[in-house]
C-alpha cells in the first residue's frame, strides 16, 4: 500500500466505524427512513418524493434483513468515501499530513455528522458533488478524459439520486464559462461525459414524462409550505451555523481558489460554490442543500493554511491545537450531534439548551426531545399494537383488512417491523404511497385498521363497529397519541370515499399527464 493513501484510507475507516460507536440504539429510524425503506418493495425507476437510486439501497439492505446496521450501512459508507475523495484531494493539490487531517477532521465534526447518520439521499448527494469537483480538478493537473467522464457518471447517478444535482450542473457550467477552462466546452470528451450522464438520467426522465413529471408539483408544494418560508438571510445563516466549527478553513479555502495563484488553474471550483449559492439564494433552497458544495472548500482550505503555517515561526507548535480546534464547538453541543444518551438522559440536559433553540419544534414550542430525536421513537410502539389489534381479529376474516394510515412514517414503520410477520401492508395516501394503494376488491374489506384517524367520530355511523384499539403512548414520540381504531364491517360510502380521495390525490401529482 503507498504510503500516501494510507492516512486517507484511516480518516475514512475512522467515520465509517464512530458512525456506529456514536449511536444509541435507544433510538428507532428516523420517519423518513422508513418511507425510503419502503420504495425496496416497490422497485421502479422513480418515486413522488426522489429519483430511485435510494430504492436500490432498501432493496439490497431488506435482502440483507433490513436491521439498523444494515439501513445505517449507507450513510456511513458514503461519508467515508467522501472524507477520503476530500484527503486525496489535499494530497493532489499539494498538502502534507497535516492538510489531509486538517481536512478530514474539518468534514467529521461540521454537519455532516448528523447529514451521515441518516438513511436519506443528502449523504450520496455530498459525495456525488465532492466527486464532480474531484474530477474536475484531476482533469485540470493531467488533462487525462477519464476525469471527464467520472464527472459526468457522478453527475448522472446523482441525478438517480436527487434533483437538485440541476443546481449543481448549472453551477458547473457557470464556472467553466466564467474560467479559462471554458475551453473544456469545445473538447468532445466533456460531451461524450454530458452524455453518459443523460444516458444514466434517462430512464427516471422517462418516468417523470410518464407520470406527468411529478416533480413539478413536489416542487409547488415545497415551495408552498416550506420555501416560502425561507429568506436570504435565513438561508446564509444555516450556512455559517452547519459549518461553524471549520468557517476558518472553509472561507480561506474559498478565497485561495479565487485569489491564490498557485490555485487558479482551479479557480472554476471556487465559481462553481459562488455560483451554486446564488442558485439556491434566488431559488429559496433549504440551507442544507447546498452541503455539497463544502468539502472541497476543505481540502483548499486545509492546504492554504499549512502552507501559511510553514513560514510561520510557531507553526509546528501550532499544528496539533489546531487539529483540536474544529473539534471544540462540537463537544458542548454532542448530544444534538450524535445520538449517544437515551431519551431519558436528553430530558435531563435539554434545560441547558432551551435558550439556543434546539428544543423548539415546528409548533414553536420546546420540548423534552430535539424534533428530529422525536421523530426517532414510539415507531416500534405503534407497528406492535397494530399487529396485536390484527391478532385479535377472528383467524377466518383477518386476512380481509385493509390498514390505512394518516402519514407516510406511519405506513413505513408498520411495514418495517412487521416485514416478518404475516401482517397485510399499511397504506397511506401520503406520497409515494399513492402508487401502491391496493385496488379495490371483489369482496369488500371485512375490515379497517385506521391509524391517525383525526376526527373518528365521524366514522361511527359507517361501520357495524368502530372503537379505538391502540395508541402511542412513548412520552417522548413527536407520533404521541397516534391511535389505532378498528371499523368491522365498513360500508359502501365510506369505501367510496376512501378510493375517491385516493383518486384525486394521486391526480394531483400527475396533472401534467
Amino acid at each position: 500500500m503507498k504510503p500516501s493513501r494510507l492516512l486517507p484510507l484511516l480518516l475514512a475507516s475512522l467515520k465509517f466505524v464512530s458512525g456506529y460507536l456514536l449511536a444509541s440504539r435507544a433510538y428507532e429510524l428516523h420517519r423518513d427512513e422508513y418511507l425510503y425503506l419502503n420504495y425496496g418493495r416497490h422497485l421502479a425507476w422513480g418515486y413522488l418524493e426522489v429519483p430511485p437510486l435510494t430504492a436500490l439501497q432498501s432493496w439490497v439492505t431488506l435482502a440483507l434483513g433490513g436491521g439498523w446496521g444494515w439501513v445505517k450501512f449507507w450513510p456511513f459508507l458514503w461519508g467515508s468515501l467522501t472524507v477520503y475523495l476530500v484527503a486525496r484531494l489535499v494530497q493532489y493539490v499539494g498538502g502534507g499530513w497535516f492538510a489531509v487531517s486538517l481536512a478530514g477532521i474539518g468534514y467529521m465534526v461540521a454537519a455532516y455528522a448528523r447529514l451521515n447518520f441518516l438513511f436519506q439521499p443528502n449523504s450520496f448527494e455530498v459525495l456525488a458533488f465532492t466527486a464532480a469537483s474531484y474530477a474536475l480538478v484531476r482533469h485540470a493537473q493531467t488533462s487525462q478524459p477519464r476525469y471527464l467522464y467520472a464527472l459526468g457518471a457522478m453527475l448522472g447517478l446523482s441525478m438517480l439520486n436527487k434533483y437538485t444535482t440541476l443546481f449543481y450542473a448549472g453551477a458547473l457550467l457557470a464556472g467553466l464559462l466564467l474560467t479559462p477552462q471554458r475551453q473544456l466546452l469545445w473538447n468532445r470528451h466533456l460531451w461524450g461525459a454530458a452524455a453518459l450522464a443523460l444516458l444514466l438520467w434517462l430512464p427516471n426522465l422517462l418516468w417523470q414524462l410518464v407520470h406527468g413529471i411529478p416533480f413539478l408539483h413536489h416542487m409547488e408544494l415545497l415551495h408552498d409550505t416550506q420555501l416560502v418560508n425561507m429568506s436570504a438571510a435565513d438561508f446564509w445563516k444555516e450556512q455559517l451555523l452547519m459549518c461553524f466549527p471549520v468557517v476558518w478553513i472553509w472561507v480561506p479555502g474559498l478565497l485561495a481558489l479565487l485569489l491564490y495563484r498557485p490555485f487558479r488553474p482551479y479557480r472554476a471550483v471556487g465559481i462553481i460554490y459562488l455560483a451554486g449559492m446564488l442558485i439556491l439564494t434566488v431559488m429559496r433552497g433549504k440551507g442544507y442543500y447546498a452541503l455539497g458544495y463544502y468539502p472541497v472548500l476543505l481540502s483548499f482550505g486545509s492546504v492554504w493554511l499549512e502552507r501559511q503555517l510553514a513560514s510561520w515561526r510557531f507553526g509546528a507548535v501550532a499544528r496539533p491545537a489546531l487539529l483540536m480546534l474544529p473539534a471544540v464547538p462540537l463537544i458542548w453541543f454532542l448530544p444534538f450531534v450524535f445520538t449517544l444518551y437515551s431519551p431519558t438522559h436528553m430530558q435531563r440536559i435539554g434545560p441547558r439548551y432551551e435558550s439556543l433553540g434546539l428544543l423548539r419544534w415546528e409548533d414553536g414550542k420546546n420540548h423534552p426531545l430535539p424534533q428530529d430525536y422525536a421523530d426517532m421513537v414510539g415507531w416500534q410502539e405503534l407497528a406492535d399494537k397494530t399487529w396485536q389489534a390484527y391478532q385479535a381479529l377472528p383467524a377466518a376474516t383477518r386476512a380481509n383488512t385493509l390498514i390505512k394510515c394518516d402519514n407516510y412514517g406511519q405506513a413505513g414503520a408498520i411495514n418495517y417491523y412487521n416485514r416478518n410477520r404475516a401482517l397485510p401492508v399499511a397504506n397511506s395516501h401520503n406520497g409515494s404511497y399513492l402508487f401502491w394503494f391496493p385496488p379495490r376488491p371483489t369482496q369488500s374489506f371485512r375490515y379497517l385498521l385506521l391509524v391517525g384517524e383525526g376526527e373518528p367520530a365521524k366514522l361511527v355511523p359507517h361501520f357495524r363497529e368502530f372503537r379505538k384499539v391502540g395508541e402511542i403512548t412513548n412520552p417522548y414520540a413527536r407520533e404521541k397519541g397516534t391511535t389505532i381504531h378498528l371499523g368491522t364491517d365498513p360500508d359502501t360510502a365510506i369505501l367510496n370515499l376512501a378510493y375517491r380521495e385516493h383518486r384525486a390525490e394521486l391526480a394531483a401529482w400527475e396533472k401534467h399527464k
